[in-house]
């Protein structure tokens, strides 16, 4: 049995919690979370597990192979530190830290101590992800021109991080990955209006070395909620909504026919071909993150979504933040 803790046990802290408890090869042995209100209740539905307000007792169990950090965002660099200095590998919850110097150390703490450190970039291990990946990757789509996402919805209301660090990581994630590149330049707009400072929409773009883009909408200000990923290529079109409960990938055989002609305007051509749904098997991206986490943990295969992937959404967040701050004023990286 591999010996699991979780650190957080607020609204998100409880999924990993039950996530990791069904688990068969796994021991939740600890929950952790400095609210005793909240331990006491989680008790009641796990008793098999030792609550606990303090980390000091996880890190000090030689029976504890992994530390799963799913508290609040502020706490993620300081207990992922403990954690990796005690030789535990690690499952930090986005963002792994909140500076690109605190990124950095954890990422050269779980190399030098030979431990594994996997971030919770969900939507890496969602099945549709998965399909999307190999789309790009094979030429499908032709050459991606650009992708923009939508992560919308009205609450819930952060008062400890804005919008652009509560949701962008989802998509940052996701865009790195099939792009397979990092980009140059990086500027943000956003507003806020509830709370002084606390940003509740931003408006987020990336620009690329090649000239691809992505551009990201983020809120919790808005009256509908929406989880939605298009990406633009060449060839066809790919909208992923993962709002829709069965037909969440929806591939588009459209495009502009631009032949080899001596001269423009009238010879391009709109293309509009068939719409399919490929058939994906559903499973919980969470429970394939978890598994995945257990895995690395077995064969001490690198992650995934791994310390370096943390490090460049980090990059990206700070930067962008920066950018706000300057009313939009584009960031290079």
């Amino acid at each position: 049995m591999i010996g699991i803790a979780v650190v957080g046990a607020g609204a998100w802290g409880k999924n990993h919690i039950r996530v990791f408890s069904e688990i068969p090869k796994v021991r939740l042995k600890y929950i952790c979370d400095a609210d005793s209100s909240k331990l006491l209740a989680i008790q009641k539905s796990y008793p098999q597990s030792i609550p606990v307000e303090e980390i000091g007792a996880i890190l000090q169990d030689p029976e504890v192979s992994g530390v799963v950090i799913a508290s609040s965002a502020v706490t993620h660099f300081p207990l992922a530190r403990d954690a990796l200095s005690a030789g535990k590998d690690v499952l930090v919850e986005k963002p792994m830290a909140l500076t690109v110097t605190d990124a950095k150390t954890l990422l050269e703490m779980a190399e030098d101590r030979k431990c594994v450190l996997m971030v919770g970039h969900l939507l890496i291990y969602h099945p549709v992800f998965g399909r999307l990946k190999e789309m790009v990757g094979s030429g499908e789509l032709g050459k991606v021109h650009y992708i923009y996402t939508q992560r919308v919805n009205l609450g819930i209301i952060r008062q400890d991080e804005n919008a652009l660090w509560s949701f962008a990581p989802h998509d940052l994630s996701v865009i790195l990955k099939l792009f397979g590149e990092t980009p140059v330049v990086v500027s943000a707009n956003g507003e806020s209006y509830i709370q002084k400072d606390i940003e509740d929409v931003v408006f987020l773009s990336l620009h690329f070395a090649d000239r691809k883009m992505a551009n990201i909408h983020l809120s919790w200000l808005d009256p509908h909620k929406i989880r939605k990923i298009t990406i633009v290529g060449s060839k066809k079109m790919v909208v992923f909504d993962d709002m829709e409960t069965s037909e969440k990938l929806k591939v588009y055989d459209k495009g502009v026919r631009s032949p080899s002609y001596d001269t423009y305007g009238e010879y391009l051509s709109l293309r509009f071909g068939d719409i399919t749904i490929p058939n994906i098997k559903m499973v919980e991206p969470l429970r394939a993150e978890a598994e995945h986490f257990i895995h690395c943990i077995e064969t001490r295969e690198k992650p995934k979504t791994d310390g370096r992937d943390g490090l460049e959404v980090v990059k990206i967040l700070v930067a962008a933040q920066e950018s706000l701050k300057q009313k939009g004023v584009p960031i290079s990286l």
